[in-house]
């Protein structure tokens, strides 16, 4: 009854099917490693920053560029606070609230955004804390510009006088006549009373929405040979019922060849 498999037809399904499911495997098991990879450097990566903390800060300068491996280091940096933004919708640990951003003007005449802590609830200017006056030097971990899309980061849009949606230079250089620096950092311990606001691993390293795409299309190359597989099975079982009928002499032996794609004439009423 299944002849029909060694066919010139069915040799080129059964060749498919061959290798189609060899590669659908290979493809799922690529796509896995991936997501497999971005895991480990996300750990990496939050072990890095966790580690960096322990390290002897360094000057801000010696640090900048900001990269895979310099964020999340300690830094210093000295100068003396001066315009102060509140960043809405951060939250942090799960209660919603604003960050503290005040722009400290260092000796190299360029200013770098200082988070000094984190209030919960939506942003009021007049509970702020205010910076310390006079000369400062602040210490703590090095973070590069956000951009939409990272680390949760959204782009606010319309925000009242005081506020900025994103803690980047291309941001604040349109709210502040100054260079500002590449980068910002977060106090490793919160200022006048606010909660610090820990450090988080750089751009690319996270469980983003590219580490789930390849999630995503491990499942679904995984799927596609399970549905090489039904239609093989499937294709298999109407060939063999035809050859069945046929033998049985319900269907006629030239309508019944694989391919033949012919259906049997009916007689019409008047034998015509």
């Amino acid at each position: 009854m299944y002849r029909f498999l060694l066919t010139p037809r069915w040799w080129g399904i059964n060749v498919f099917v061959l290798l189609a499911i060899p590669f659908c495997i290979f493809m799922g098991s690529w796509q896995l490693g991936r997501f497999e990879d971005r895991v480990e450097d996300h750990r990496g990566a939050q072990d890095n920053v966790a580690s960096s903390r322990q390290e002897e800060a360094r000057p801000l300068d010696t640090l900048l560029p900001v990269t895979k491996e310099t964020s999340g280091k300690q830094a210093t940096a000295s100068g003396r606070y001066q315009e102060q933004l509140l960043v809405p919708d951060r939250d942090l640990d799960g209660e919603p609230g604003h960050y503290v951003l005040t722009l400290l003007h260092t000796d190299t005449g360029k200013v770098l955004p200082v988070v000094r802590g984190w209030l919960p609830g939506g942003p009021k200017p007049a509970g702020t804390p205010a910076p310390p006056d006079g000369e400062v030097t602040v210490t703590g971990a090095l973070q590069a510009s956000e951009t939409p899309g990272s680390n949760g980061v959204i782009a606010l849009s319309g925000l009242p006088e005081g506020q900025t949606g994103a803690i980047s230079s291309a941001s604040l250089v349109n709210l502040v006549p100054h260079d500002v620096y590449d980068a910002w950092i977060t106090l490793n311990q919160g200022d006048s009373g606010m909660r610090a606001v820990p450090a988080v691993a750089p751009g690319g390293t996270g469980l983003d929405l590219k580490a789930f795409q390849n999630l995503g299309y491990t499942a679904e190359w995984f799927a596609f040979v399970g549905f090489v597989i039904f239609m093989w099975f499937r294709l298999v079982r109407r060939e063999a019922e035809l050859v069945r009928d046929t033998e049985l002499g319900l269907v006629p032996d030239e309508d019944a060849k694989p391919g033949s794609g012919r259906q049997q004439e009916q007689p019409s009423p008047s034998g015509v």
